[in-house]
């Protein structure tokens, strides 16, 4: 799903085109979409756009007397800037956003319909929907600390979780971790001083890096093509391809709808992690290290 430095980047596009600009008209193809009742959707007609926001990976809209329309896209949703008064697309569709230089669309890929949009008013009932992640541009080392070390879990579980950082999701705990040489299952509170510090660095510097290198390579156009597969990752969506640093390949494991992708020899010390399904299957004879899953394949290609 689109995580902050896509967040970002919808934006820094949003905002030029749609700032103390009215929304002349919203129009619906899919009743999934909005998940509020009152205010209702048409509360926002003829309103104008005072602000544009982030609360963790939703858009926020913030019209006039104070009524807010909150966008989490998940997955598959994505954003498109079409000519006023553009049809919404038949299989992807799920509604559109007039104003007067243009319209946004609302799509989805794929038949799981799980965007949300939430029609709120009020700073309260704003914040009523935050999960309660930090910022992390908002944090001391400190305070990233305490909060990775709260409790005992895998880093790649902390960082992902949005009640304990903003914004971090599947793609870029990948690179981070990646860039910080640290294993995904390594438990947070057999961190040292120096991993949470080198972590909270990376952090930040990975971030930053893709949120400007995103909107670089957009420049004034409108992103069209957000995703979580990017030319340039480390390692996320790069299975079976050279790792930038010391060139072996990339591994990765499944879990639940999602998967960790790392490089043993730069994060693990070369062990590979156990995949929860194929580890159950194979038990004692899962390859412990990067050598003996190349060995088997050699045998096995043989």
């Amino acid at each position: 799903m689109p995580e902050l430095p896509d967040v970002e980047l919808y934006l820094s596009a949003l905002r030029p085109r749609t700032l103390a600009q009215a929304l002349i008209r919203v129009r619906m193809a899919s009743p999934f979409l909005v998940r509020t009742v009152d205010p209702p959707l048409a509360a926002l007609e003829g309103r104008t756009v005072r602000d544009l926001t982030r609360l963790g990976k939703r858009l926020v809209f913030r019209f006039d007397d104070e009524l807010f329309a909150v966008l989490h896209l998940m997955i598959a949703g994505r954003l498109r800037w079409r000519p006023p008064g553009a049809a919404i697309p038949g299989k992807v569709g799920l509604a559109a956003f007039d104003f007067t230089a243009g319209t946004i669309l609302i799509t989805e890929a794929g038949s799981r319909k799980q965007a949300s949009l939430h029609v709120v008013r009020g700073e309260a009932a704003l914040m009523a929907m935050d999960p309660g992640g930090a910022e992390i541009f908002d944090l001391t080392l400190d305070a990233f600390a305490a909060r990775l070390r709260q409790a005992n879990h895998t880093l790649k579980r902390v960082l992902t979780d949005p009640r304990v950082f903003s914004g971090i999701g599947n793609a870029y705990s990948d690179e981070i971790l990646h860039a910080a040489q640290l294993s995904p299952i390594k438990m947070t509170q057999a961190l040292s001083d120096a991993d949470v510090h080198r972590l909270f660095d990376v952090t930040r510097t990975v971030l930053r890096e893709w949120t400007r290198r995103l909107q670089d390579e957009t420049g004034d156009a409108f992103p069209e093509k957000v995703t979580a597969f990017r030319p340039g990752m480390a390692v996320h969506g790069r299975y079976g391809q050279p790792c930038p640093r010391c060139g072996a390949p990339v591994q990765r494991i499944a879990y639940a709808r999602n998967e960790a992708n790392y490089c043993a020899p730069c994060q693990t010390g070369g062990r590979l992690l156990a995949d929860r399904a194929l580890s159950r299957l194979l038990r004692e004879d899962w390859p412990k290290t990067l050598d003996e899953l190349e060995r088997r394949k050699a045998r096995s290609s043989g």
